[in-house]
């Protein structure tokens, strides 16, 4: 019996507990094999489309979160010139495409089977022509205008980044008191200081996620995820905003045009822009017929990709109890039980992503407080790290005994990961340490090869490493890969720490991507945090499933707020005759999580004590007297935009009661959706205090701030002696 046998063929560690009713009843049925008959709502699929910085992935999924298909299509970028860097949303869209259809054959489905779809995508800025939705160039060759993709790794806006930040408006409190050269509005800024005037008014600018929305209902609409997260938007009722934008922090960027035009360019006023899983459109004819779909499917307002990572994996139950997650949730109801998890999505970067429902929280060097760009009612910060897995590509990669590594890899028959920490266990026992950490105390590695995001926001930051010798063996590739996962982990910790010390409860980190597989790598991560880091069911589908639940979401609000006749969509589906095909054999998934973890390798690192605050904003309110949203009268920021430490105040929020109901019931929807289907992660957790390795480990996070702190006093007194030398040859 297709997905039901599935299901539960599967360690039932794994399966969510709403999965486990559905298996309860179907084996208390009186007629098991039609047990599907009185349950309609178990025929319905949904997709998810994922765009990463390599590749397109797409997953389809059935009612009780069983992902039946997975696929992905490689896509291609372009860097004419250092620091730029640049794709087509043409080979993005026909990606999209590949994937879904292969989706669904693979899933042995039909295109009327599929009722919800819903896109993810890095954060990079799309450009079309306002009137005709064609591709518009983005440089460096804006004659080639297949290239209309700034692609979030793009650093060419450095000057307009320092022009943005320098104006110290209240805007900028929302991203952790200055705009990071990985967002979109430089970029845009960028692209108005190189083309013309007229020509700039020609272009319409979308977030990916939402550029794929509008390529797939023809709908404008924008997401409160991209526009808030990315574009320097504030959700209507923030600092008195109706429209989201704010007219003169624009006036003050020298973006007056972005004014005159009432932001028509990113979508307009803020009051039309979609929490996430709310209905967007349907899918057009062109769109379904090039997606393989029915124009019945509805779509999901889109999320940035980390956002779809944490929306697939912190609903998830928890194979062991956590004392602190229990107490929230005890106290809290619904999306509420969000809050204390921290979803650390990681794949070539890595982006961290907490939710509160606490205002006037702010974090310096860490953005956010975002409020309803996933959940009406809440707020949410990020946190981030320009280079994860991409470091420890590199690390190998580029050390002399890689070739060595990749054979004798081959030779045992397992990936190169999983040698380096066999190695790394046999070298411990040769050197008669307690632990494998000991093997690079003497190395101080620090990684930020393309500068950093947070909580330094500083693009400018480079590697250092400390204890190289000449030593090109093997093994010494194996201790600097420990050294790198170290400094992962510290990083990590820092940008823990920093959003704990801003108010942000913190009790647990679900983490996703391939990088779960790594053992070592997660409990570095659990012992230097000091919080039981979860792995998920899917590890590295955790993003697409993200998405494919925001289009399940998205067909329940659809049903609940705009479907007047349910029946004219059931009829043009084939439910009365699914039933054999819903049962049909199938293999269990393969894309449930392997055991990520192995040996107890590592000790824990105790938090640093907290550091002073260097702008008041982000520590202005007492903890003490935050008291809940009341999402119908907001308090939150600065009223005074000349000032960024201005006090709090109260104000009403103008949106029309019957939307804000509609966005709040979304989310609950959303949520639900994501405690049924998202299964049940295994915990990794942290070794006590006293273990013998928390001294090193402490130590060294210790002297990875020194060393973060000594390169930036490096380049400031080099700086200053230029800047003397230039003035006195004047």
């Amino acid at each position: 019996m297709q997905n039901l046998k599935r299901l539960s063929d599967q360690d039932s560690s794994s399966i969510s507990l709403f999965q486990k009713r559905i298996l309860a009843e179907r084996a208390a049925s009186p007629n098991p094999e039609t047990f599907i008959s009185s349950h309609p709502a178990l025929s319905k699929y949904y997709v998810g489309v994922d765009v990463g910085s390599g590749s397109t992935r797409a997953c389809c999924i059935d009612a009780t979160g069983n992902i039946l298909a997975l696929s992905e299509k490689i896509i291609s970028k372009e860097s004419l010139k250092t620091n730029f860097v640049t794709q087509s949303s043409t080979e993005i869209w026909e990606a999209v495409c590949h994937c879904v259809k292969t989706c669904i054959r693979e899933a042995d489905l039909k295109s009327t089977d599929v009722y919800g779809i819903a896109f993810d995508a890095t954060c990079s800025l799309v450009a079309v022509h306002m009137e005709t939705g064609e591709s518009l160039p983005v440089g460096p060759n804006f004659k080639n205008s297949d290239q209309n993709i700034v692609m979030w790794q793009d650093h060419r806006a450095g000057q307009e980044q320092i022009l943005i930040n320098s104006t110290n408006h209240s805007v900028l409190k929302y991203v952790g008191g200055g705009m990071s050269i990985e967002m979109e509005l430089p970029k845009m800024k960028w692209l108005q200081n190189n083309i013309s005037e007229a020509e700039f008014a020609k272009y319409d600018f979308y977030d990916l996620a939402d550029f794929l929305t509008f390529k797939s209902t023809g709908n404008k609409t924008r997401s409160l995820c991209s526009t808030v997260c990315k574009q320097g938007c504030m959700a209507p009722g923030i600092e008195g905003s109706v429209k989201g934008w704010d007219d003169d922090f624009f006036s003050s960027i020298g973006m007056q045009c972005f004014v005159k035009n009432e932001f028509k360019q990113v979508g307009g006023s803020a009051e039309t822009f979609l929490t996430a899983g709310e209905y967007v459109g349907n899918l057009t004819k062109e769109a379904a017929l090039q997606l393989g779909l029915s124009s019945n499917c509805v779509v999901g307002s889109s999320v940035i990709d980390a956002y779809a990572g944490f929306l697939g994996t912190v609903g998830a139950n928890i194979n062991v109890d956590i004392p602190a997650l229990q107490e929230i949730d005890a106290m809290e109801v619904g999306l509420h039980k969000a809050i204390g998890r921290l979803a650390s999505v990681a794949g070539t970067s890595t982006c961290h992503i907490s939710v509160e429902k606490k205002h006037g929280i702010f974090c310096e060097g860490n953005w956010g407080p975002y409020y309803g760009v996933c959940f009406q009612e809440l707020f949410m910060f990020e946190g981030g790290q320009s280079l994860t897995g991409g470091l420890l590509s590199h690390v190998l990669t580029t050390h002399p005994a890689y070739l060595q590594l990749c054979k004798e890899a081959e030779e045992a028959g397992v990936n190169k990961f999983d040698f380096l920490n066999n190695r790394l266990e046999v070298l411990k026992d040769e050197k008669e340490h307690k632990s494998v950490v000991a093997l690079a105390k003497h190395m101080f590695f620090y990684g930020d090869f393309l500068g950093n995001r947070c909580p330094l926001n500083d693009p400018h930051m480079a590697s250092s490493i400390i204890g190289q010798k000449m030593d090109v063996s093997l093994d010494n590739l194996a201790i600097t890969y420990l050294a790198s996962c170290e400094f992962l982990a510290q990083q990590t910790k820092q940008i823990v720490t920093n959003l704990k010390q801003s108010g942000n409860n913190i009790e647990c980190i679900f983490i996703s991507g391939s990088q779960c597989k790594n053992g070592l790598l997660m409990r570095l991560f659990s012992d230097c945090t000091q919080l039981p880091i979860v792995v998920p069911r899917y590890i590295d589908a955790a993003v697409c499933f993200g998405s494919a639940l925001l289009g399940c979401a998205a067909y329940k609000n659809y049903r609940k707020f705009y479907h007047k006749d349910i029946s004219k969509l059931a009829a043009t589906s084939i439910l009365k005759n699914r039933e054999s095909d819903f049962f049909a054999d199938r293999s269990p998934s393969p894309y449930t999580q392997p055991s990520a973890t192995g040996k107890n390798l590592f000790g824990a690192a105790n938090l640093p004590a907290p550091v002073a605050k260097t702008n008041d904003y982000f520590g202005s309110v007492s903890r003490d007297t935050i008291s809940p949203v009341d999402p119908a009268n907001i308090t939150l920021g600065a009223s005074n935009s000349s000032s960024l430490a201005a006090s709090i105040s109260r104000i009403d929020i103008s949106e029309e009661r019957d939307n804000l109901a509609r966005k709040k019931t979304a989310g609950d929807h959303l949520w639900q959706v994501m405690t049924d289907l998202t299964g049940t992660g295994k915990a990794i957790m942290p070794n006590s205090l006293d273990h013998p390795d928390v001294q090193i480990l402490n130590v060294k996070y210790e002297i990875f701030l020194d060393q973060q702190n000594i390169q930036r006093d490096y380049r400031k007194r080099v700086d200053a002696c230029m800047k003397a030398l230039c003035s006195s040859m004047q």
